[in-house]
């Protein structure tokens, strides 16, 4: 009926999936430490609390996602299928360049059916540790730190004043947490644990923070 609210159908059930969510990449000394935190929505239904944002493209690359599950899920999979295709063909681990112009190529070219939001970050011999930002519309630049999702808006003050050029990995991590948590204590979109991944030459080391020991800080 007109101006009730239909309980036997909920928005969340025809909804879409989305990763209304926050992704971290962040330059350090000897690589790139990327974060995420992994709440899922349907409308407003949650409807994963541990879902995982960072995704695997090859040894040494690999993707943060944002936006539509779906959409970030397919493109993430296309990407790492030419991937190996190059890797094949050059005999030698691509570079993160090449993933973040593979994502450029097929955001834009599909810019008005895609909800994707992307952070490709990682090591190669060439360039070392890499962070590039592939926002809505299919632009991509290199930044020595990015963020995105929904959780990114509360971030921007506290990265410009904290993020320091060439730290060490831990101080990094403890940047990449800081920032997660401030934004998963702010953001309704954002929340669950916070997955970390550390990318060098010698590989990537996978850590998650759990709810409990979340950083914490004043609430008024």
């Amino acid at each position: 009926m007109d101006g009730l609210v239909d309980r036997s159908n909920p928005d969340w059930v025809s909804a879409e999936h989305k990763t209304g969510t926050t992704i971290m990449a962040v330059e350090f000394a000897d690589g790139v430490v990327i974060g995420a935190d992994s709440r899922t929505t349907t409308g407003a239904y949650v409807a994963n609390r541990v879902t995982d944002k960072l995704t695997k493209l090859t040894d040494y690359i690999y993707c943060c996602r944002s936006g539509s599950a779906a959409d970030t899920q397919a493109i993430a999979d296309i990407v790492r299928y030419y991937l190996e295709l190059h890797s094949v063909e050059i005999d030698e681990e691509p570079r993160v360049g090449v993933a973040a112009s593979i994502f450029r190529e097929f955001c834009y070219n599909n810019r008005d059916q895609l909800t994707a939001g992307i952070i490709c970050a990682g090591f190669d011999e060439h360039k070392g540790g890499q962070v590039y930002s592939i926002p809505l519309g299919g632009l991509v630049v290199r930044q020595p730190f990015a963020i995105g999702g929904s959780g990114s808006t509360f971030l921007y003050g506290h990265c410009d004043s904290t993020f320091k050029e060439g730290m060490a990995k831990d101080e990094c991590l403890t940047f990449v947490r800081n920032a997660l948590a401030l934004a998963m204590s702010r953001d309704g979109s954002s929340g669950g644990v916070i997955r970390t991944a550390v990318i060098t030459k010698d590989g990537v080391e996978r850590d998650v923070v759990l709810g409990d020991a979340l950083p914490t800080f004043y609430q008024g």
